[in-house]
């Protein structure tokens, strides 16, 4: 016996792929990424040279 796939009952809410991210100063999610992204290269770059700097 094959069951129909199951349905949405209300309680789920589907976003958009497109949507906004909710991120205050961000309108998109490609923002975003790249705002962690380029954190993280920041903070890489800074324990590289801390550990030149300070061993």
């Amino acid at each position: 016996m094959i069951l129909p796939p199951p349905t949405n009952s209300g309680r789920e809410e589907k976003a958009a792929p497109d949507a906004a991210p909710g991120v205050p100063g961000f309108s998109t999610w490609r923002g975003v990424y790249i705002f962690v992204f380029l954190s993280f290269i920041f903070v890489v770059s800074a324990l590289v040279w801390f550990a030149r700097f300070f061993a």
